[in-house]
């Protein structure tokens, strides 16, 4: 497929996506099997489920041109998600770019528990802060399960807000989310009070920077990934502004590394004006989500 070479056998659906799983798996990806299929259904300009009753098809040269260009690509280490413009999360299709995070399972976590709360609060009309919104999957997807709340999402960066006002544009919910660029609650209506403030912040502890896997080091954007020396440079300005804002019995929810959950606990430990609660697990049993309710 690479080079064309004249061949009796021909290119279909089914041998282009055997040859590229053992040509991406040579390449050090995770999952071989599961990029090609993407790549191939996007070239085709179908849905992945369709390719298994097409293994026979042959797809026309355009299509094999297309999906050459992006094997190529995904070989040199540029993520899926940004190759196809989109990724899925809690079940809705985001449109991702190389200005904003890839969504990921982990995050669920968070989202999941914010729903939960809202329904404890008992509040009839909640306002909730999602601080870093990146593409807009957390202030989306809460908007989305809480009907009767209004959202304000942050981030520093006016591109990744670009992204998040078109993500709530297309599933409906642009009218209840208000988008803010901010360094966390710097640019922040002083008067501005919340239910819920949640956040998946920069982390990644600097040493750990170089040990992350290539696409993410070299693709995804630094800012939204580097937590300073300890990785919880960001999150401990987030606690002190958070305590401004947050009301009475609301919470703040924080996604964290696995290897810095214990100092996030501590740094809410040492606030007197929150109470640490216990730190949620992802699917993989690692701590994930920080959690503190303001006293």
């Amino acid at each position: 497929m690479a080079d064309d070479k004249p061949t009796t056998e021909a290119w279909t659906v089914g041998r282009l996506l055997t040859w590229t799983t053992d040509f991406l798996r040579g390449k050090g990806a995770d999952s071989p099997r599961l990029d090609a299929e993407v790549l191939l259904a996007h070239a085709r300009g179908c849905q992945r489920i369709e390719l298994y009753t097409a293994f026979e098809e042959e797809p026309t040269e355009a299509v094999r041109t297309a999906f050459r260009e992006l094997v190529g690509r995904r070989a040199k280490g540029t993520p899926v998600a940004y190759l196809v413009g989109r990724r899925e999360f809690f079940s809705l299709m985001f449109e991702v770019t190389s200005d904003v995070l890839i969504p990921r399972p982990e995050t669920e976590s968070l989202v999941v528990r914010a729903i939960d709360l809202a329904k404890l609060l008992k509040t009839e009309s909640l306002h909730i802060a999602d601080v870093g919104t990146g593409s807009g999957i957390i202030a989306i997807t809460v908007a989305k399960h809480i009907k009767n709340c209004r959202v304000t999402a942050i981030d520093i960066s006016p591109a990744a807000l670009v992204v998040a006002k078109r993500n709530a544009t297309k599933h409906g919910v642009a009218e209840r989310i208000v988008f803010v660029e901010s360094d966390l609650f710097e640019a922040v209506p002083r008067e501005a009070k919340f239910d819920l403030v949640l956040s998946n912040p920069p982390y990644v502890a600097l040493a750990e920077m170089a040990e992350l896997a290539p696409d993410v080091r070299d693709h995804e954007p630094y800012l939204a990934l580097d937590g300073g020396a300890n990785g919880t440079e960001v999150i401990e300005r987030l606690i002190p502004q958070t305590e401004e804002k947050l009301k009475s019995g609301g919470w703040l929810l924080m996604e964290v590394g696995s290897g810095n959950a214990a100092r996030v606990e501590q740094l809410v430990k040492a606030n007197p004006a929150f109470e640490l609660a216990e730190t949620i697990k992802d699917i993989a049993n690692l701590p994930r989500v920080v959690q503190a309710k303001r006293k």
